[in-house]
């Protein structure tokens, strides 16, 4: 059985999400692109807990359905705490196994902060405090560090993250088998440290529209469909087939730079600058590929043996605006993509089809731009600093595009 599964999205009531996705919403999402299993999201946040427990009942799988769509118990908390003097800021994912362990989890951290306030809580709790609270209402719940190299927010972030695994959970990092790669990096750079072969590389959408999900997302093939059979294929990388990757250099925190200033900077760039913004004299936001490069003690390019392939992806909606040059909310970019997935079924479903079924759907310019994203003819204008990637899909040069096929961190 194919699984395509995004296990990191959030609800209405988390900031800054839009109000359609609720579990509908999500589940009319999630078959356009073509996600038979999607994570609920937020299901810490008490209100939106009422609404999943109204449309789901308890099921011993540990998967729930709504019209024909998946679903597991997932939420995102975000932890901060002291340590070795230093205040540290980390999100992780939860998944949970049923909804009576996920109301003893939000039992749990109510006492920690106000689960009311946003669908991703913050709580006064350190990563391993958190790990040492939750293993103790269940060992089958999952705690999976998210998007470990944001430079704010995670557990290898620039801003406020660790240099391991280790430092951050202590005597329950043992239980820690996964970690989410995020936007701004793909399992290629993770594999750069040595110290993260243990762990597999899982990658989701973390997102906060219905447009936006499945832009990463994982691949598994199972005999039967269960929480146990998910977490199991996540732990031991078996029935685990590929991820779908951002490029990473579309994420927004990709390259170093000043948001402010309109500055952005390649690693060594930044170095040679001592890290700071040429115009404003302050410290540049240090992003992915430097933090990366900092940790790293291989050569870009290898690959530990057991780790899932992956496959890189572009949205459709920005393909197709990139081509039409018009934007993603136009008529013509909506229509030629609703054509595509009357044609195709899904958006994924594009991602596995050949030339020849490709060309004979889309309009030659889409075509051409699709099979350039999928066979990596592509360049970027590197995220940094909180902005997103520019696609370049013409032979334009321009002074910060990144040829993708070039291994640029190797020289660092």
């Amino acid at each position: 059985m194919r699984i395509v599964a995004d296990l990191h999205v959030h609800s209405k009531y988390a900031r800054g999400t839009s109000p359609r996705c609720d579990i509908p919403g999500l589940a009319e999402g999630a078959k356009i692109k073509g996600i038979t299993l999607i994570a609920t999201g937020d299901f810490t946040h008490p209100a939106y807990f009422n609404e999943i427990k109204q449309k789901f009942d308890e099921d011993e799988s540990g998967i729930f359905t709504y019209k024909h769509t998946n679903f597991i118990l997932s939420t995102e908390v975000s932890v901060i705490f002291e340590l070795a003097g230093k205040t540290k800021k980390m999100h992780h994912i939860l998944l949970s196994p049923s909804l009576e362990i996920s109301a003893q989890i939000n039992d749990c951290l109510s006492k920690h902060g106000n689960l009311k306030a946003d669908g991703r809580p913050m709580l006064s709790l350190s990563s391993a405090g958190l790990a040492d609270e939750l293993f103790s209402i269940s060992r089958k719940i999952t705690i999976i560090p998210a998007h470990v190299w944001t430079p704010w927010f995670s557990i290898f972030g620039s801003k406020s993250g660790v240099d391991s695994v280790d430092e951050a959970f202590q005597e329950h990092s043992d239980k820690i088998f996964a970690l989410e790669t995020g936007l701004s990096s793909d399992p290629a750079l993770n594999w750069t440290l040595s110290s993260l072969d243990q762990f597999t590389l899982v990658s989701n959408s973390d997102a906060h529209s219905l447009e936006k999900l499945g832009r990463e997302a994982n691949v598994f093939d199972l005999e039967k469909l269960d929480y146990d059979s998910i977490i199991e294929a996540i732990k031991t990388k078996k029935g685990f087939v590929k991820t779908y990757e951002f490029y990473p250099e579309e994420g927004k925190y990709h390259y170093d730079g000043h948001r402010k200033c309109n500055v952005i900077m390649s690693p060594q760039e930044a170095i040679n600058n001592k890290l700071i913004c040429p115009v404003c004299r302050r410290k540049l936001t240090i992003g992915v590929a430097h933090r990366i490069t900092d940790l790293a003690d291989r050569k870009l390019g290898f690959k530990p043996e057991t780790a899932p392939p992956f496959q890189y992806i572009v949205p459709l909606s920005i393909i197709i605006s990139k081509c039409l040059k018009k934007g993603e909310n136009t008529k013509a970019v909506l229509e030629e993509y609703a054509k595509l997935i009357k044609y195709f079924g899904s958006e994924f479903a594009v991602f596995e089809a050949n030339p020849e079924q490709i060309r004979l759907a889309a309009s030659p310019a889409v075509a051409d731009g699709i099979l350039k994203a999928m066979q990596g003819r592509v360049r970027w204008i590197p995220g940094y600093d909180g902005v997103f990637g520019k696609l370049i899909l013409d032979e334009d040069p321009h002074k910060n595009v990144v040829d993708k096929k070039q291994k640029n961190l190797s020289d660092f």
